[in-house]
């Protein structure tokens, strides 16, 4: 099996540290703490193909309502009608081409509270080319932390595991890249029937020549 398979389909526990302070992006660090607004921040989602896309009702802003540092956080709003979504905000983070990279990303989920339903995943993704499916994004309690030398980075695991702020990270172990341009993403992935917002934010991505 492909390690890219195992990363979409292995399940894993992800390890956790502490996420940096707000700042800026060069080829070596990236913080945020959005402070400063969407900024370069894509914002998309995505749905099966059995829902008109057009249908699936999301967003994704700025925020004042919670923040884990700073005055400000990033608000994830989808419905939960269908079952199924993903939505999420992209950033771009330049490297060194011709190198590999051992890489730590770390970031705060809000959840309004705990609950005994998996209502929504944590989804966070780090790789060459931007997400644009719910395939693109690890599945269900994969970290590849737990792996070695894998096409991109992320993570998939259950958010409403207690209320307030919650960190979660991974590790990616880089082949050598082609690229200048990673893109960073972090959004959640809809499970229950509700409809539910969350916000995002401290996040940190450390990354080192191997």
């Amino acid at each position: 099996m492909l390690r890219r398979d195992l990363l979409q389909t292995s399940a894993a526990i992800g390890i956790t540290g502490i996420a940096g302070c707000i700042g800026q992006s060069n080829t070596s660090d990236f913080t945020e703490g959005f402070e400063d607004g969407l900024s370069e921040w894509d914002t998309r989602a995505t749905i099966g193909p059995e829902v008109d896309l057009a249908d699936f009702e999301w967003e994704v802003d700025i925020s004042g309502a919670e923040s884990a540092e700073g005055n400000r956080s990033l608000r994830v709003w989808n419905e939960g009608d269908y079952d199924d979504g993903v939505t999420w905000g992209a950033h771009p983070i330049a490297v060194e081409p011709g190198q590999a990279y051992q890489i730590k990303a770390t970031g705060q989920f809000w959840s309004e509270s705990e609950s005994f339903n998996t209502i929504r995943h944590a989804v966070m993704r780090l790789g060459p080319e931007p997400a644009e499916v719910e395939e693109d994004f690890p599945q269900l309690g994969v970290n590849s932390t737990e792996f070695g030398e894998t096409p991109f980075g992320g993570l998939r695991e259950p958010l409403w595991l207690s209320d307030g702020w919650r960190e979660y990270s991974f590790e990616w172990t880089t082949p050598e890249l082609s690229t200048d341009t990673l893109y960073f993403a972090v959004g959640t992935a809809v499970i229950w029937e509700a409809d539910a917002t969350h916000y995002i934010d401290d996040l940190s991505v450390t990354i080192e020549p191997r």
